[in-house]
């Protein structure tokens, strides 16, 4: 059952604190989910929290400490000595462990490392700080459940049950040879039912997926989730067996993506949140609003040329919202599609055939919206001509904006660039300057001004 954190339960935390009232606080919160625990410190002020984590067990606390706010973990590990950090370590799996090291400036680094009692979780921990970040490697723990092709039945079970007391949980039973290198996985099942003089090498499966360790996290995601896994061994250019990358990382990795993508989509070039700095908040904004205001200079720009057409034809004024905002919405609908389809992989077909079918849904959309324009221009009794001229501008316009929207994603991702930038400003500003200048042609070839 979800705990319930309210603003009482906070206020009773709050003054056993201040009473230093240790007994209590410890059956209050002994029972409690390591992520209820880090939702009550991030609500609590610096030094209450640090007092609550330094009171509490160091098995539940460094669990708390991966959910808690990286901005309010950093502060409490600034208050924590080298040796209680390395306490929190110790109780963390590598990878865990790795990441909340990686956070500490370089001095500190070293000093938490030299304090971590087991050598061999130390030397695992170094050695997943080498790994870039954004890669399996950087993803991957080095626990996990390995056993040999040439061991028979019960020395197998009596390896897995020294090494599950150091893996939190069992996914996949991996089969190596005597260099290390994978070659299958065993089957709970099939090791259960085995006869005890049976050899592992006659009844491991050799098929398993894998991935190498400086794959990008990105196609790990993408392979763990067309596959579902729950867990993935991490292999070196040799196949020999490093580590294994489990679902609830993967999770955090998808997470993390969309949140990226949905602020870039949004005109965000950093990842900021609400309660960050005014600064931070410009810098991550302001670039995509100079581009807008760009956008608006062109645009204004590309009007000002058609000055004797607006005083001629005032109602095409009327009009120019409206060509520019349907040429926004649709490049910004048919780009965010081929996002998301580029980053499930699901993108099929050759570039030909999205050609011809963009331009077919775009002919369908535009002589619909085409259609319903003539109607409200009889309603209005508009000169025909000022009819022809927004119908036939409008077609143009979203066929333009659809093939911008789908084709620029397409090129980014070729280049290696994030095509999710290619949504929102980016878009809706280049589609807008396309679209009033392309009003204004058709008009100007129309009209006769």
């Amino acid at each position: 059952m979800e705990l319930e954190i309210s603003k009482d339960f906070i206020e009773n935390i709050e003054q056993l604190i201040l009473n230093k009232n240790d007994d209590a606080l410890l059956l209050l919160l002994a029972e409690e989910h390591p992520a209820d625990i880090a939702e009550i410190i991030d609500l609590l002020n610096l030094d209450r929290a640090t007092y609550l984590f330094k009171l509490l067990d160091s098995e539940k606390t460094a669990e708390a400490l991966m959910e808690i706010d990286e901005d309010d973990r950093e502060k409490i590990l600034k208050n924590l000595s080298a040796e209680e950090i390395a306490d929190e370590i110790d109780e963390l799996d590598t990878d865990d462990a790795a990441d909340i090291i990686a956070e500490l400036p370089q001095e500190r680094m070293t000093e938490v490392i030299s304090e971590i009692e087991d050598k061999a979780h130390a030397k695992d921990i170094v050695e997943l700080l080498q790994y870039e970040e954004g890669t399996a490697g950087s993803l991957m723990a080095k626990e996990l459940i390995k056993v040999k092709e040439s061991w028979k039945i019960p020395t197998c079970i009596k390896k897995i049950r020294s090494q599950a007391q150091e893996v939190s949980r069992v996914h996949s039973i991996y089969v190596v040879d005597n260099n290390d290198i994978l070659i299958g996985r065993l089957s709970l099942k099939d090791l259960l039912v085995s006869k005890d003089d049976v050899d592992i090498s006659d009844i491991y499966i050799p098929k398993v997926d894998t991935v190498n360790v400086t794959d990008d996290v990105e196609d790990v995601a993408r392979i763990m989730q067309k596959y579902d896994l729950e867990a993935i061994p991490v292999i070196d250019d040799d196949k020999k067996l490093l580590g294994r990358i489990t679902i609830d990382d993967i999770v955090d990795v998808i997470k993390e993506e969309a949140e990226k993508d949905y602020q870039m989509a949004a005109g965000l070039t950093d990842d900021v949140e609400a309660d960050d700095s005014i600064f931070e908040l410009v810098k991550a904004r302001l670039p995509w609003l100079v581009l807008g205001l760009f956008g608006g200079l062109a645009a204004a720009s590309i009007m000002g040329g058609f000055e004797d057409a607006l005083l001629k034809f005032p109602e095409l004024f009327f009009f120019t919202p409206l060509i520019a905002a349907m040429a926004g919405n649709v490049g910004v609908q048919s780009s965010a599609i081929i996002v998301q389809g580029l980053a499930n992989d699901n993108i099929r077909g050759s570039m030909l055939n999205r050609l011809f079918k963009e331009i077919g849904l775009s002919l369908v959309n535009g002589i619909f919206l085409a259609m319903l324009i003539f109607v409200f221009g009889a309603f209005l009794n508009y000169n025909i001509n000022i009819s022809i001229t927004i119908a036939i501008s409008l077609v143009i316009v979203i066929i333009i904006a659809s093939l911008i929207g789908t084709f620029v994603p397409l090129i980014l991702d070729k280049k290696g660039i994030d095509p999710a930038v290619a949504t929102g400003p980016f878009i809706t500003t280049s589609n807008d300057i396309f679209g009033i200048f392309i009003f204004f042609f058709i008009a100007k070839i129309i009209l006769g001004f």
